[in-house]
Order: structure tokens, then C-alpha cells, then sequence
């Protein structure tokens, strides 16, 4: 498993979607979900598993295109308080009656548009549209894969608000850029969800228990590091960038515990279980009877009027 997490992590490095988790984690994630489904319907995703993969950073790239889109990655639980989870309604209608769906947006929907995009999932699966299928499961990995990712889920999204900018992108890019290729990734096999609604809010709800120790840990290991230690410079597409330096992270990944690997092999098999459930609710339909012709790719071009908050350094 080892040599084929590392064959991946250098199929990714190489095709250029390592970027700012970020565009290798959200790759990767997806990538490793398809091998957890059941027979009936790898035959469908694996011949189609490098479109899987590399629209899985799709919709942070439509973040900058298409109005709306940002606030789907993330909710700010602590906007609300202590008991956001309480008075937060998890059915979108009752949501929007309580707070309205401008403030709402204001402090992002992440887990009220995940369960939207499950449901147009299991309704592609129904009319059999293959193309629908692909890009909808691309979408649903990469906004079940954010959020897991504890930084998603509070108002200091770049520890902007305790002198830690840059945790951001330093936690799911910089970490499982030089560490994921050694983590064991393998989930075991998919299973039905009973309550897909119910999972996604208790999953924001464990990402965000872990928030303090995202913080506070970079925090007390940068008193023990001086700057031209906790940082360092690599090339990058012909250009010399600031980055967290090896030892830095090293210590910083150790001191987690693993917590990166958990929340990435949590994504992982929450998203092939997702998959599996919009197909068992569909009816199971026979996917080897569904078209398989090459998926026209989606042409996404930024519009500079779009203003979105910035959290990749």
C-alpha cells in the first residue's frame, strides 16, 4: 500500500495539480475513494478514476468564477456561539427561516451544499446520466474532504486572528505534501450511511473539536523554532517561494499525533460511502450498462469581480 500511495503521490507531482486539503490532498483523497467501492461499482469509477481525480479541485478553482461557490467550502461554527450546533437547524428551509440565506452565506453552508450535491448525485444515478455522476462525485469528495478539515470550521480559518496567518494552507497542503506518501490509506470497503444529513454536521462537529490543538500546538512549537528555522525556500514552477521548512512540519505533523492522517482517511472513506449510498438509494442501478465516453472537461475562467477570503500561505 505504501508503494502505491507513493506511485500516486508522484502521478499527482507530476501532472502539476500540486498546489495549494489543498490541490494534492483533495486529489489524492478522491483518487483512494474509488478503490473502496463494492464490484458493482468500481467496474464504473475506476476507468474514469484520473477524471475523479483530477476534478477533485474543481470546485476550488470555481471558488474564483462562479458567485456563490466559496461559502460551500467551509461553515464558521463559533459565529454562532458555543451551542452553534444546537441552534443551527440542519435542514436547510428551517436554516434559512431562522437566520436567513444571506447570513447564512455570510458564514458559509458547507454542510447544508454537501448534502445538496449527495442528492443531485443519487438523482444522476437514477436517470443514468454518466457525465452527471463523474462530476457531481468529483464535487461531493472534495466538499466532504473539506469539511473534515478542522480549519474549515472556524472564523480564524487562517489563524489570521492569533498572528498564525498561513496555518491554513500549512496544515492540508504543506503537511501532506511531504508526509502523505507514507501514510496507510487504505479504509476498507464503503458502507451505506443511514443518515447522510446527520453524518455531515457530526463530521463538522469533530473537525471543529480539533481546532485548539491546530492552533495551539503551531503556536507553542514556533516558540522553540527562530524564523529562518521554522521557515525555508523552495523552487516551485520556476519560482523561489516561502515555506514551511521540513523540520518544522516534521515537528509540528509529530506533535498532532497523526490527527492529518486521521482526517484524511476519515475523508476518504466518508466519500466512498457517500458514493455507495447515493447509488443504493438510486435503486443500484446496473452501472455497466451506463455510458462510458470520455467526459467533456469544465472550462472555468475567473472573474476578477468575485472577491473570495484567501487562505492558501
Amino acid at each position: 500500500m505504501r508503494f502505491f500511495i507513493a506511485s500516486i503521490f508522484s502521478l499527482i507531482l507530476i501532472s502539476g495539480t500540486l498546489s495549494t486539503w489543498g490541490f494534492y490532498a483533495h486529489s489524492l483523497i478522491n483518487r483512494l475513494a474509488v478503490f473502496s467501492l463494492p464490484e458493482e461499482m468500481i467496474g464504473f469509477y475506476k476507468p474514469q478514476i484520473q477524471y475523479i481525480t483530477e476534478n477533485a479541485v474543481n470546485p476550488d478553482r470555481r471558488r474564483y468564477a462562479v458567485e456563490g461557490e466559496a461559502e460551500k467550502h467551509y461553515i464558521d461554527l463559533d459565529f454562532y456561539g458555543d451551542s452553534a450546533l444546537q441552534i443551527l437547524p440542519k435542514y436547510w428551509n428551517e436554516a434559512v427561516e431562522k437566520f436567513s440565506e444571506d447570513s447564512l452565506r455570510m458564514n458559509g453552508i458547507g454542510p447544508w451544499s454537501a448534502y445538496f450535491t449527495f442528492l443531485n448525485l443519487t438523482k444522476a444515478f437514477e436517470t443514468k446520466n454518466s457525465a452527471a455522476i463523474l462530476r457531481l462525485s468529483a464535487d461531493l469528495g472534495h466538499y466532504i474532504g473539506d469539511l473534515n478539515v478542522p480549519l474549515h470550521t472556524t472564523v480564524n480559518y487562517n489563524g489570521q486572528l492569533t498572528d498564525q496567518v498561513g496555518i491554513h494552507g500549512f496544515w492540508e497542503s504543506r503537511v501532506p505534501e511531504l508526509q502523505a506518501k507514507d501514510y496507510p490509506l487504505w479504509v476498507g470497503q464503503a458502507e451505506y450511511v443511514n443518515d447522510p444529513q446527520q453524518a455531515l454536521w457530526d463530521a463538522v462537529a469533530a473537525a471543529h473539536t480539533q481546532v485548539d490543538s491546530v492552533l495551539a500546538i503551531e503556536r507553542e512549537l514556533t516558540k522553540s523554532f527562530s524564523p529562518d528555522q521554522k521557515f525555508s525556500y523552495e523552487e516551485r514552477n520556476n519560482l523561489t517561494v516561502r515555506v514551511y521548512s521540513r523540520e518544522f512540519t516534521e515537528a509540528y505533523a509529530l506533535t498532532l499525533d497523526s490527527q492529518i492522517e486521521r482526517q484524511m482517511k476519515k475523508s476518504i472513506k466518508m466519500i466512498a460511502d457517500f458514493w455507495f449510498t447515493a447509488w443504493v438509494i438510486a435503486g443500484q442501478p446496473d452501472l455497466s450498462t451506463f455510458d462510458q465516453e470520455s467526459i467533456e472537461e469544465e472550462i472555468i475562467v475567473p472573474d476578477t469581480k468575485i472577491k473570495v477570503r484567501e487562505h492558501d500561505n
